[in-house]
């Protein structure tokens, strides 16, 4: 049997999508709309922990799936960067919020590119 080389065929299909822009919300048009939204990840840590993909891998399966059926899907995805979790993180860490905050989105976005392949 042939190595499935999960590497390799990821990025490739990765790349495709991001360029493809098939994540890309079309405004107007005659297709029915699907509105998804999933709970931002606070900004509290030092990157996703298994608890995040749980539920996002779900809503990007249901995303995929609406799209294949002809529905125009907005799934937007953001941070709740804001509030206490962010503030503690950022006074445990002695680094200013602000910096805290815009390393972390960094870090979320690759690792959610890695995992739902969210295109750029």
């Amino acid at each position: 049997m042939k190595k499935y080389e999960h590497k390799k065929i990821e990025k490739k299909w990765q790349k495709y999508w991001a360029d493809k822009k098939i994540y890309k919300t079309k405004e107007g048009g005659k297709k029915p709309k699907c509105y998804v939204l999933d709970m931002f990840p606070y900004l509290s840590g030092e990157g996703l922990h298994v608890g995040h993909p749980r539920g996002y891998i779900a809503t990007d399966v249901y995303s995929r799936f609406k799209r294949m059926n002809g529905f125009n899907v907005l799934h937007p995805m953001g941070f709740d960067s804001f509030g206490l979790p962010a503030e503690n993180y950022a006074i445990k860490n002695k680094i200013h919020p602000e910096i805290a905050v815009k390393n972390n989105v960094k870090k979320f976005k690759g690792q959610l590119e890695l995992i739902i392949g969210t295109g750029k």
